[in-house]
């Protein structure tokens, strides 16, 4: 009887799913549209980009399509599709250096292919399979080996990779046919017609630039070292107890800073394979991006101790706390507006160096007087000194960021001058300010020829006067006085 009901049960749950499975498959269709819808609009060329593979594609099946084509290249024209496979990628930094390191790396394969084929059949049919294993060993063998030096790894590892690929498909094939040159020569054609297409796609067509996502990401992080130290006095010192600290987008926001390395240091390789484009040189200093990036991730390191800080339930008493909080907060603000002043002059590549100065300047002064809140609050502290603790060290982790905010303005300093950022005046101050000086201070007094001042001192003359140390105003009066006697 047990046995039926748990049959009828079991039954019935099956026709129970067979009638929910059209609506559970719709909401998972529907669920799975609009995550693709999400992805493409969270960055549109990643769709532009799957548009210009397809092209490329369609491009190169005209070897097979086309007859006249397919009688030249015959099933050759295949080497052309896998090449546009491989070859094309995102940016076009690395569309570049995987088709010309494959397009090299096949020439010299090929060339040294054939040539190892040539030189094995000197040794008549017994001696050639024994030399063009020689051949093949040690090609290989030194192929492979290159690829652990850093800077082979780093930037010709797919070149690499290829010509040993090449190098054994040519010389070992070579050995069972006659017509090694034919088959040599269509091979690098088609590999070098899909390369081309690859490339020539891949930079006239919507451009993704690397350099350009370096420059953009170096800026953006600088930025969020900036909204950081902005938010950081109310968070460390906030009005209300109630403030959520698990909901702290600035957190979220730095965070991201000491993960970027990988993608920081792959950008700058790429971008360096690119050719000269719009703000940026042929020969830009790409590796300073990196420099500056490495002191941006260190700043970014003291934000996390910071953030322990922020955090923690352990903090010095709320009288120590009130006499540093002005100091703190100003070292703090001024360190941001610093960073944002950096990050400005990134992004429109363009000198500020007063501004910034400016800021970190002010910075300083903070410390000063914070050093000063500290001398000052010692005896009242004096036997609390373990309950002061956590205050002194937060604010000695928040004066080590700004020595590491002063350093990342002396990268950049330095990267303007490489990189030639235009010359910007500070736009407080009136143009005339920056030109030459060309009025001075004195007085004119033009006289009628003839005249003679001494003997006559009613007669009329101008009196000009110009103070150099006063910039014009822009209230209506004019700077040059006019008066008549």
């Amino acid at each position: 009887m047990e046995m039926d009901l748990n049959a009828q049960e079991k039954k019935e749950g099956f026709f129970q799913r067979l009638k929910d499975f059209p609506s559970k498959l719709k909401d998972g269709v529907t669920k799975r549209i609009k995550n693709v819808q999400k992805f493409g609009k969270d960055d549109p060329r990643r769709i532009i980009h799957s548009m210009k593979v397809g092209v490329a594609l369609t491009l190169v099946s005209l070897l097979y399509y086309v007859r006249p084509l397919y009688i030249s290249f015959g099933v050759s024209g295949m080497w052309a599709i896998l090449t546009v496979v491989v070859v094309f990628e995102f940016t076009v930094g690395g569309t570049l250096s995987k088709g010309l390191n494959r397009g090299f790396a096949t020439l010299t394969a090929g060339a040294l292919g054939v040539g190892a084929v040539h030189l094995a059949r000197f040794f008549g049919h017994q001696g050639e399979p024994i030399i063009l294993g020689i051949l093949v060993f040690s090609l290989g063998a030194a192929a492979t080996f290159s690829r652990f030096f850093p800077r082979i790894k780093q930037r010709y590892d797919y070149g690499a990779l290829i010509f040993i690929l090449t190098f054994s498909m040519v010389a070992v094939s070579g050995y069972r046919t006659d017509e090694i040159l034919v088959m040599a020569y269509q091979r690098l054609s088609t590999i070098l017609i899909g390369g081309t297409i690859c490339i020539l796609v891949s930079i006239f067509v919507c451009p993704v630039w690397a350099g350009e996502d370096l420059h953009k990401m170096i800026a953006n992080n600088i930025n969020k070292l900036a909204n950081y130290l902005e938010a950081f006095e109310g968070e460390y010192f906030p009005l209300s107890e109630k403030i959520s600290k698990e909901t702290n987008s600035c957190v979220r926001e730095y965070k991201s800073i000491l993960a970027s390395k990988g993608t920081e240091d792959t950008l700058a390789n790429l971008a360096r394979w690119e050719p000269g484009h719009g703000r940026f040189r042929l020969r830009h200093p790409w590796k300073k991006y990196l420099k500056i990036a490495g002191l941006v991730r260190q700043c970014a390191f003291h934000f996390e101790i910071l953030n322990g800080y922020v955090l923690s339930n352990y903090k010095a008493p709320e009288e120590f706390q009130s006499k540093i909080q002005e100091p703190i907060a100003t070292m703090s603000r001024e360190a941001g507006e610093a960073l944002k002043a950096i990050a400005k002059s990134i992004k429109t590549m363009s000198k500020d160096t007063a501004s910034v100065n400016a800021h970190i300047d002010n910075s300083k002064k903070a410390i000063e007087n914070l050093r000063i809140a500290l001398k000052s609050s010692y005896p009242e502290t004096e036997k609390d000194l373990l309950e002061i603790i956590p205050g002194v060290t937060m604010a000695s982790i928040l004066i080590e960021v700004v020595n590491c905010v002063e350093k990342i303005s002396g990268a950049v300093e330095e990267f303007s001058s490489l990189a030639h950022f235009k010359e910007t005046l500070d736009p407080k101050l009136p143009v005339e300010i920056g030109q030459h000086q060309l009025l001075h201070r004195g007085s004119v007094k033009p006289v009628l020829d003839g005249d003679n001042e001494e003997e006559d001192n009613s007669s009329p003359h101008v009196l000009i006067t110009v103070h150099d140390e006063q910039p014009p105003t822009t209230t209506g009066k004019n700077s040059l006085g006019a008066e008549k006697n």
